[in-house]
């Protein structure tokens, strides 16, 4: 088994002590990190009333439970059956409470964005090379990530400076029975370098002390970037036959359909054009190719042209729009799968450029850092997004511009 394998077990092993015993701990009357009475509390979420919030590791459920009672949307997730069980035995109905039992990169895999996550002690059980890829795209952009890692345990060893787990001592309430756990105690600039690395925005970090003894914590508040970052570009351009090509903006009810490439960016589907094709049956061959759905060229709204010059090629790309299709997103091709429809106001990072840019001339409310490109609507084209904010709408058709991302496009806010 998995060092998180083993460590599930070992918990289902407390829960299952716990249950056994019966021992009803009280309401949290103060938010805690770990630790009673020690580092800050509810104030550092501000007001929750009204977020939607994910609790990673949510053991026992009164953390959890503690928020949605303060009007916010919970969900509880924990991949340990037996400490599933026991919240759901306290909290089953609960105003505001969802109880999932889950892996927690599963879970936010599938998961609508959150406004706030937040985890008590628990991230750490995590390997972080496979939380992380996924944490910053599981928030809206500028929500908040919020944790508490142990930082020295009882023995006085301190964090490591490496991302390599090691074994802590688990101990069972009201027994001295002791079970080994596989831990990623990490340094706090270690734990900021990997935030950053997968495109979060460090905020603060407190320390929090236990009372007469070596075993102190660490409680990390970041955010994720209210633009939506494109991938940094490589000074290879691309290869001449591949300047013209087609993007390919499927709308849904739960927002636009993008893939993840290989290299992690998030992609319109789309690609070259052939030889003899229209830009709208391309458009239908590149989406049945790479994400399997079925639509007709009649069924196609070319936007009109993007011109990008990288090096010294000039590339081409034509936004179109898709409203009617038949099938399910499904992986066709090896380097590109993970498809989904992502909102509109919580779009993933990074983002493929030419598909940042298609999104842009589709619509320009879009927060979106992405390159310039010079884009030329189609007389015949309609407009490119419904409702686009003032000074920032389509231009009349036919019309010719420079695409540029706003000023502040890019800049860290909250």
């Amino acid at each position: 088994m998995t060092t998180e394998q083993n460590t599930i077990a070992t918990w289902n092993v407390y829960g299952k002590h716990q249950l056994a015993r019966g021992l009803e701990l009280p309401e949290l009357d103060r938010w805690d990190w770990g630790v009673p009475d020690a580092g800050p509390g509810l104030e550092v979420f501000g007001d929750v009333a009204g977020l939607r919030v994910l609790d990673l590791g949510s053991g026992l459920g009164r953390h959890a439970a503690h928020l949605a009672a303060r009007g916010a949307d919970v969900t509880a997730v924990d991949a340990s059956s037996t400490q599933h069980q026991r919240a759901v035995s306290r909290y089953r109905g609960a105003p505001g409470l969802r109880l999932v039992c889950d892996d927690a990169v599963d879970h936010l895999r599938d998961a609508t964005p959150y406004d706030l996550i937040y985890s008590v002690c628990s991230i750490p059980y995590l390997d972080p090379d496979r939380l992380l890829p996924v944490l910053a795209n599981s928030l809206k952009p500028g929500g908040r990530l919020l944790f508490s890692a142990l930082h020295t345990d009882a023995g006085g060893t301190g964090p490591s400076h490496t991302v390599a787990p090691r074994s802590e001592i688990l101990r069972l309430p009201g027994t001295t029975d002791d079970h080994p756990v596989g831990m990623w105690v990490l340094a706090p600039q270690l734990w900021e370098d990997l935030l950053v690395q997968h495109g979060l925005v460090m905020e603060a970090v407190t320390a929090i002390g236990e009372p007469d003894s070596h075993v102190s914590y660490r409680l990390y508040a970041a955010h994720r970037p209210r633009h939506v970052p494109s991938r940094p570009r490589t000074h290879a351009p691309p290869l001449p036959n591949a300047v013209l090509g087609v993007g390919v903006i499927v709308r849904g009810p739960d927002g636009v359909l993008l893939g993840q490439y290989r290299r992690r960016t998030w992609e319109l589907p789309g690609g070259t054009v052939e030889p003899g094709e229209t830009l709208a049956q391309a458009a239908v061959r590149e989406l049945h190719e790479e994400a399997g759905l079925v639509a007709e060229p009649d069924g196609v709204q070319v936007l009109g042209t993007l011109f990008d010059r990288v090096g010294d090629v000039v590339r081409v790309t034509v936004p179109v729009v898709v409203t009617q299709w038949s099938g399910v997103p499904r992986q066709r091709e090896e380097a590109l799968g993970s498809w989904r429809f992502w909102p509109t106001d919580a779009l993933p990072g990074p983002l493929f450029v030419p598909s940042a840019q298609c999104l842009t001339a589709w619509n320009p409310n879009l927060p979106l850092h992405h390159p310039p490109a010079h884009f030329r609507t189609y007389r015949s084209a309609p407009p490119a997004a419904p409702d686009p904010a003032p000074g920032l709408g389509c231009s009349p058709p036919g019309d010719a511009r420079t695409w540029t991302p706003p000023p502040h496009a890019g800049r860290n806010k909250i």
